[in-house]
């Protein structure tokens, strides 16, 4: 073979390698997001332990306690899963076990979900307000700063924990408001649905709202204006929205709506545009960097 031959075919070659490395990483760039199967499977730590806050046998919370004397600032954290019963607490204890390391008590609720007895309307907003209030309660037994407690809720539970933020604004005869709600000192809501009418949809997560509220939005009005945190804007209280930019389960969209609808309001979104919907509750990456930045901005853990 001549000399020169030789020579275009080594540059051919290595071309090619350049090219197909090139490839790969572009590849690894776009990498698949984490599924609700991986989610499902992450570790959960222990809880220091499991507390009833009321009498149904799913009425009850996860306790962690950093270590130190406190009062400790409390993260009230609140799992998703569609509001439906199959999907429970548990998949959030890695990252409630990665907020209190960061020296917050955290306090991971149950709650009566869509297809169980007393689940959707209204025991599902009876039980998260519940147990929002039972941080009092805990207080005389546990070292919390009943002062500094901020909401955190995951896909269907960012809704309830913006829900949370807004129960001072619904009527004060409301049964769901009660006497005295907890007052918080902010919300953060990661892939959280903030607007129900625009979630309700027939396929995916969003055909479970009518389960919520007990039938189609447009056929109860009145329980979406109590429902929908949308509706009760402004909150008056801080809140940050996580989402993810690969997201397709509760696309960025809804966050950069209703930033826009509560511009009245104290609301920042924030958007990891490399993650999906998981990767919000798991604590590491990016993701994770906002929601510490977001807890420090809205309560100081004690001692730091």
């Amino acid at each position: 073979m001549p000399s020169s031959t030789l020579s275009l075919l080594v540059v051919a070659v290595v071309v090619g390698l350049v090219v197909v490395a090139a490839l790969g990483l572009v590849g690894g760039c776009s990498r698949a997001v984490m599924t609700t199967t991986e989610a499902l499977a992450q570790p959960r730590p222990p809880a220091d332990a499991r507390l009833a806050y009321g009498d149904h046998p799913v009425c009850f919370g996860d306790l962690r306690l950093p270590p130190g004397d406190g009062p400790f600032p409390v993260v009230v954290l609140i799992h998703g899963g569609c509001w439906l019963a199959e999907y429970d607490l548990g998949y959030m204890a890695g990252l409630a076990a990665a907020i209190t390391a960061e020296g917050y008590a955290t306090w991971t609720i149950e709650y009566r979900r869509v297809g169980e007895e007393g689940g959707g309307w209204p025991g599902t907003f009876a039980d998260v307000a519940a147990a929002a209030d039972h941080v009092r309660v805990l207080a005389r037994s546990y070292p919390l700063d009943t002062g500094r407690v901020v909401a955190v809720g995951h896909s269907a539970g960012g809704h309830l924990a913006l829900w949370l933020g807004a129960r001072r604004v619904l009527a004060a005869d409301d049964p769901l408001r009660g006497d005295d709600p907890l007052a918080l000192a902010g919300v953060v809501s990661l892939a959280g649905i903030p607007d129900l009418a625009a979630y309700n949809a027939p396929e995916g997560c969003g055909s479970a709202v009518p389960g919520l509220l007990g039938g189609d939005p447009t056929a109860h009005p009145e329980r979406l204006r109590r429902a929908s945190p949308i509706e009760l804007l402004p909150l008056g209280v801080p809140q940050v929205l996580i989402a993810g930019g690969r997201d397709t389960i509760v696309p960025a969209e809804h966050a950069r709506a209703y930033a826009v609808a509560g511009a009245a309001d104290s609301i920042s979104v924030v958007v990891v545009d490399a993650a999906g919907h998981f990767e919000l509750v798991t604590p590491k990456g990016r993701a994770w960097r906002e929601l510490r930045q977001a807890l420090r901005g809205q309560t100081a853990p004690a001692g730091r």
